[in-house]
């Protein structure tokens, strides 16, 4: 038995992708939408895999630093293009090692999605 979640955060950034040959290398602004995957087979005492609230707030700390930031300036992407792709890859290490302190392996992140429009998004999953 295999136990699935998914939570949804969002957060609003300026970037700019460097070398890009097109409008998109100009800065501009998204209101990037977010969403982890995490499973596992073991569900608390209380028959939960991992509280919603506690995951959403999780995934939020995960995403804090890169909310109304220009994200081009944070140390993070100065040599990566802050692209969707290499967000979810960010998001990811980050969210893993914010529930590897308290839930070890029994929450497993399978993915993370980011959205930087509607119809378009990058997922990342190692």
């Amino acid at each position: 038995m295999v136990y699935e979640l998914q939570a949804e955060v969002t957060f609003s950034a300026a970037h700019a992708l460097r070398g890009y040959q097109g409008d998109c290398e100009r800065k501009h602004g998204h209101n990037f939408r977010v969403q982890a995957v995490v499973y596992g087979q073991e569900l608390d005492e209380l028959g939960m895999l991992i509280d919603f609230k506690i995951f959403k707030e999780q995934l939020m700390k995960a995403c804090a630093e890169l909310d109304h930031q220009d994200l081009n300036q944070l140390p993070a992407f100065r040599k990566k293009n802050p692209s969707s792709e290499v967000l979810a890859e960010y998001i990811y290490d980050h969210l893993a090692g914010l529930l590897k302190d308290r839930w070890r392996n029994r929450v497993i992140i399978r993915q993370v999605t980011v959205w930087e429009a509607e119809k378009y998004g990058a997922t990342y999953r190692p």
